[in-house]
């Protein structure tokens, strides 16, 4: 079987950590009789400097013409002073818009290699931790109406929109109702409910859905709860579903009590089977072209790939597995490095999973 790929390397560390993922999939479709091809594209700082633009004109059509899209970083320090239409992050927001991505997928997976680097007490997480946020992605206050005007008294005033539909949170909650079904049967859908009105419509919508999955658990949180929630008893949650903001916020947060950052997939996907892959981590300008960054995060993000759009199972399965050998057998990147392991760079971490695949 044959597969397209878009590539979106970005900036910062994203084309080594890409560079990885690719070495990964060829070695991967060579055990298993598989050929992928990769188109690239520009966006990010990098379009930026090139072209003018975060995502340049034909962008889009070109990673809708592939199978799925992986992606590494966008942004960094270089564009910072840039106005907030013009940065790097906006070609994200271009590409979900376009593509249609609209449920963003993060499992927060505690390693039982990395248990030591998790922040919170060993006895908060025994028994380990795996969970998953879906985060709705192209409504609420990214995508609202949002400008600014001047006022008389109180200088310059901006504000940003936050408005769902019942639609948009309907496919988002179907989303995540499915995956819980195949999971724990348990979902938490956050919201802000008691203050905010289209919360109310999302807390609405969701529970009218929990009708048609009565196997599934429904419980609602506010989101400064669920917050506090994540850090006191991790272990009660299964699957979350949440808005935009919200979700951006409580990924990050629970991605970090799994040890690392820079071990954390993604996947956006849209209707069917078409999605973009990119590691949680953003582009650390600091140790770009050093060979100090975690390629697994990048790795697992093409594992996704392979699952959810290529239904790949075996494939994905075989990825995973070598990942979590690598960490077994003791060898770190430098961002999850303790006394007594091995550190290794960015290309050797890519050659020592390779070493690892195989086939079941």
């Amino acid at each position: 079987m044959k597969y397209s790929i878009a590539l979106v390397r970005g900036d910062g560390i994203g084309p080594e950590v890409i560079g990885q993922a690719v070495r990964v999939l060829d070695a991967a479709g060579g055990i298993f009789g598989h050929a992928f091809t990769y188109e690239e594209v520009l966006a990010g700082g990098c379009a930026i400097d090139r072209t003018g633009a975060a995502l340049p004109p034909g962008a889009v059509e070109t990673c809708r013409a592939a199978d799925a899209v992986l992606l590494g970083a966008v942004g960094g320090w270089k564009w910072d002073s840039l106005p907030g239409g013009q940065r790097p992050e906006t070609a994200l927001l271009g590409l979900r818009k376009g593509l249609g991505l609209f449920a963003n997928i993060r499992p927060a997976l505690l390693f039982d290699a990395l248990a030591g680097a998790c922040p919170l007490r060993p006895e908060l997480t025994a028994g380990g931790l795996d969970i998953v946020v879906v985060r709705e992605l192209t409504g609420g206050i990214y995508f609202g109406e949002k400008g600014t005007r001047q006022t008389e008294d109180m200088g310059l005033l901006a504000y940003d929109v936050e408005q769902y539909s019942e639609e948009e949170v309907r496919r988002i909650g179907r989303v995540a109702f499915d995956m819980a079904r195949k999971r724990g049967k348990k979902l938490t859908s956050v919201d802000k409910a008691n203050v905010l009105e289209s919360s109310r419509l999302w807390r609405r919508v969701v529970t009218e859905l929990a009708a048609d999955y009565p196997d599934v658990v429904l419980s609602h949180l506010y989101v400064d709860n669920a917050a506090m929630q994540l850090v006191r008893a991790p272990r009660q949650f299964d699957v979350i579903v949440t808005g935009n903001l919200f979700g951006d916020i409580l990924s990050d947060e629970a991605s970090m009590i799994t040890g690392s950052i820079g071990m954390l997939p993604s996947a956006s996907l849209a209707q069917g089977n078409f999605g973009m892959y990119e590691p949680v981590h953003g582009s650390a300008p600091d140790i770009a072209g050093q060979d100090k960054a975690n390629p697994m995060a990048a790795v697992l993000s093409a594992a996704m790939m392979l699952r959810y759009t290529f239904d790949l199972r075996a494939e994905a399965d075989a990825i995973e597995a070598a990942v979590k050998a690598v960490l077994d057998a003791g060898y770190r990147t430098p961002d999850i490095f303790t006394d007594g392991m091995k550190c290794i760079g960015t290309a050797e971490t890519g050659s020592r999973i390779i070493e690892r695949i195989r086939k079941p």
